[in-house]
């Protein structure tokens, strides 16, 4: 039997079918979510080998891509060949070997030089706890000695507090760290899984950077083949906007981190800062994270260093205030430039949503992130504004009341208290962004 796509009745039954689903699926994901998480991380659990490869192979991409071009440009201007299809993909799969072992280098020395020295000073720290406790009591007592009042307020609270500090740090965190270390050595099962993710990892990365060419192919034709061309290439627009934006922001704030962390362990080594070493690493990790990464970083090691020497506490608080400044006002926007367009409170909002859903990778990717989502719905608002034939200037719609619906114009009902109208006040803001 021939079925009548057309026929109001099916119509209305297949419109009554969709809302009566989508209020099934409503309902469990408002009361099941437990269900609805737990089934979401095991799904990322077991595709967890795919979404490192994933991440490696974007990583490593810029990499293959630089060996590509001076590859081809030492072949065909120096040899003067025209490689074959076969050549290219010689020169394809020994690209991506040198980016792995670029990358194994870079990880391994960063591990075998840094890891080991900042495992010494945290144990170090721990171990000296006492004396450098005795340190800040020395400081206080000749800081305080004129104010005998405000010296046995202070010294009565560094008494209570102190042995609790104590003990946390002998009790909870040391045992804490050295069992890191010995599941480390040892292998622990988390462990394992962790080195059989990055292995399979690894091998669907080469799979990835291989056929780069093919899965973006094989994707454009996928939403040209269900989109409409107008819809598709909007589509493919967006996803080439998110790759400049993400690319540009990540590595750019890497590159931006690196150089502040070497700047601060030359500037700390200057000035005589104790654990130099683990204070840089600390700021340049915590400087990924836009915004409050600075303050992350400077709290915990001004807190180290003030145990050991106050004063030099206070050298190293106006040392980073000076580099963070540099960095925020200089070296960063150098580097990154205004990669996201999203404002200061954008961007505050960017790393509050992702960090609480993700934590530490959604303060890092938080920002690129909401900048493309912002840059998709400014792109469907022109959209629908064109469809609508409505003015598409941000400062028609500053000073208007309301939209005329015959001629589609803007319109003022009332002026200010300037007895400025619609006009005026657009000249003046102009004025105003000019100055």
């Amino acid at each position: 039997m021939k079925i009548h796509w057309k026929n109001k009745y099916l119509y209305w039954g297949l419109t009554a079918f969709g809302v009566v689903s989508a209020s099934m699926l409503f309902y469990f994901f408002l009361f099941r979510m437990d269900v609805v998480f737990g089934t979401l991380r095991k799904l990322i659990s077991i595709m967890m080998p795919v979404i490192c490869g994933a991440i490696i192979a974007y990583l490593l991409i810029p990499i293959v891509n630089f060996q590509e071009r001076h590859f081809y440009k030492y072949l065909i201007h120096k040899k003067h060949m025209n490689p074959s299809k076969r050549q290219r993909k010689v020169v394809r799969y020994v690209s991506i070997i040198f980016a792995l072992i670029f990358a194994f280098l870079i990880i391994y020395s960063l591990l075998a030089m840094i890891v080991p020295s900042i495992i010494e000073s945290i144990i170090s720290i721990i171990n000296d706890f006492p004396r450098y406790f005795q340190n800040i009591r020395h400081w206080l007592e000749s800081l305080l000695k004129d104010n005998p009042e405000w010296q046995t307020t202070v010294f009565s609270y560094i008494e209570q507090y102190s042995p609790k500090l104590e003990n946390f740090l002998n009790v909870q965190i040391l045992p804490q760290l050295r069992s890191i270390l010995q599941h480390l050595s040892t292998g622990v099962f988390g462990t394992l899984v962790f080195i059989k993710n990055l292995l399979i990892g690894l091998i669907i990365s080469i799979y990835l950077m291989a056929g780069k060419e093919e899965f973006v192919t094989q994707s454009k034709m996928f939403v040209y083949a269900f989109l409409s061309t107008e819809h598709a290439n909007s589509v493919v627009k967006g996803f080439r906007f998110a790759h400049r934006t993400f690319v540009g922001f990540i590595v750019g704030k890497i590159v931006d981190s690196v150089i502040i962390g070497i700047l601060c362990y030359i500037g700390t080594t200057l000035i005589g800062t104790p654990y130099a070493l683990l204070v840089s690493v600390v700021v340049g990790v915590t400087n990924v994270i836009p915004f409050f990464g600075p303050y992350l970083g400077a709290i915990p090691t001004a807190f180290i260093i003030l145990m050991v020497n106050p004063m030099q506490c206070l050298y190293f608080l106006i040392f980073i205030l000076l580099l963070q400044q540099f960095d925020g006002n200089i070296l960063g926007p150098k580097i990154l430039g205004n990669s996201t367009g999203l404002s200061s409170f954008m961007v505050i909002v960017a790393i509050l949503l992702f960090g609480g859903i993700m934590g530490i990778p959604g303060m890092i990717i938080g920002v690129p992130t909401l900048a493309v989502i912002m840059a998709g719905i400014k792109t469907f608002r022109t959209y629908n504004l064109r469809q609508k034939s409505m003015p598409m200037d941000e400062s028609v719609y500053t000073y208007m009341d309301y939209m005329n619906p015959e001629n589609l114009s803007p319109v003022d009902l009332k002026e200010d208290e300037s007895g400025m109208d619609m006009g005026e006040k657009k000249e003046e803001k102009e004025k105003d962004e000019e100055v």
